[in-house]
Formats: structure tokens, sequence, C-alpha cells
């Protein structure tokens, strides 16, 4: 387990816990759990969106297809 001491806005703190005392209700380490929870959805979310932009750079170069052995789409359906 690690330890984090981070500073946060005093309205923001408030809403968490109080969130936080809803969803686990008051069981013991639930602001750790809720903690937890949202950093693996920031993580997520932050992961999705670097693949996203990684798979669209490969998109925006494109693709070499090679020459086309067909001239008309009849030929190609040829049958």
């Amino acid at each position: 387990m690690g330890t984090i001491t981070i500073n946060i806005n005093d309205d923001i703190e408030k809403q968490f816990r109080t969130l936080a005392h809803e969803v686990y209700n008051d069981k013991k380490g639930y602001l750790g759990k809720a903690v937890t929870c949202a950093l693996q959805k920031w993580i997520d979310e932050v992961t999705q969106r670097q693949i996203a932009e990684r798979e669209l750079k490969i998109l925006d170069k494109g693709f070499d297809m090679g020459k086309l052995k067909f001239t008309s789409r009849e030929e190609l359906y040829e049958r």
C-alpha cells in the first residue's frame, strides 16, 4: 500500500467525503477505497484517451493497400 498526501479544495473534500460515506457506509477504510476507485477511473480514462490518440495518428498516416488488380466492379464480381 502506498501513502499519498495531497491538498484539495475544501468544498471538493466535503463532497467527496459525503459521497464516500454514502457509498461505503462508514466502513473501515471507506475513504481509501473511494480514493482508489476514483484514481483507477481517472487512470482508465487517460489510458483510453492515449490509445485513441495513438490509433488516430496511425489512421491519419493511412495504409498502403497496394494496387487494385481489378479495373471494374463487374470484373471483381464476375461469376
